[in-house]
């Protein structure tokens, strides 16, 4: 060890000496656990998101989001994950008192199918979600109609969709769970399907006419698809279940594009008092733990409103 290295190390541990074991621990690379206070609203990451801060268990995943201040969760791919996988989350959001959002069901054929074609496989692909439900403690459960067909009239479509949505809504309802329609955008990521702005939505929620048929308002497609978003929300007040965010362009967490999150986040709050899952529905724009702090931050910045 050359005078440079010996004079830096000694530094080193007499700094830790000096602050505790705490700073010790800093110094030893070992990463104390956060005391952040929680956030004011429901922000729901997703699994993956914090890997290289928190590491590839999913259970520790979760524990870093609660240690982070988030008070939520969501993720798509639950469905696919073992029941005792389910289970333990499920446990985990329990004790830690978070709320767990969003997974994606589906009930195989495209939902501007003839409900008479379809109906009673419908209904059996629904009925399998209720135990990835009960095992994690969701509440929501995301459901994308899939294609139009360009061979049939649009109204036609629009009726088949609205019948075969009552039929699913049929087996959600009585168990308490609902289904969030997501409207997705045809200009950059899914061309060609049947649900893709907010007022079509709307319009389809309120003929279906369930407490467990809403919307999922996915701030990033709609500001591709329509933009207004505070005003469509407003109007679609009644029928929303649900909200993602997502800035535009890239797909990326809050600040890091052209919507005003901060401002969203507000309105959300003071003027519609909402107390529903904010689901964080994009990529980190940094890689590795850089990436994950700037998400946190974001979040911090557009939290203090």
């Amino acid at each position: 060890m050359n005078r440079r290295e010996f004079v830096t190390a000694a530094a080193a541990t007499g700094a830790a000496a000096s602050m505790g074991a705490s700073a010790a621990k800093v110094l030893a690379g070992e990463k104390p656990k956060s005391n952040a206070p929680k956030f004011r609203m429901k922000y729901a990451p997703h699994f993956g998101m914090f890997r290289r801060s928190a590491g590839n268990d999913p259970l520790d995943q979760v524990q870093f989001m609660a240690d982070q201040g988030f008070t939520a969760m969501e993720d798509n791919g639950m469905s696919r994950k073992s029941p005792e996988l389910q289970e333990k989350i499920g446990k985990k959001l329990s004790q830690l008192g978070m709320t767990m959002g969003v997974f994606v069901s589906s009930g195989g054929a495209p939902l501007v199918s003839s409900p008479k074609k379809v109906k009673a496989d419908l209904v059996k692909n629904m009925k399998k979600y209720l135990d990835v439900a009960k095992r994690t403690g969701a509440k929501w459960s995301t459901v994308v109609p899939g294609r139009y067909d360009n061979k049939l009239e649009w109204d036609y479509q629009t009726a088949n969709c609205i019948e075969n949505l009552k039929v699913m809504a049929g087996v959600f309802e009585p168990a308490g769970l609902v289904m969030v329609l997501e409207p997705l955008n045809w200009w950059a990521n899914h061309p060609g399907l049947f649900l893709w702005k907010i007022p079509q939505a709307y319009q389809i929620c309120r003929a279906v006419g369930s407490p467990s048929c809403k919307i999922l308002d996915d701030l990033y497609h709609q500001q591709v698809s329509e933009g207004n978003l505070i005003p469509n929300m407003e109007k679609s007040w009644s029928e929303i279940g649900y909200i993602q965010i997502g800035d535009n362009p890239g797909r990326k967490e809050p600040t890091t594009g052209e919507i005003n999150y901060r401002n969203i986040f507000k309105w959300l709050h003071e003027v519609k008092k909402y107390d529903g899952v904010l689901g964080m529905e994009h990529g980190n724009s940094k890689p590795g733990e850089e990436g994950e702090k700037a998400v946190i931050a974001a979040y911090r910045a557009c939290d203090d409103f």
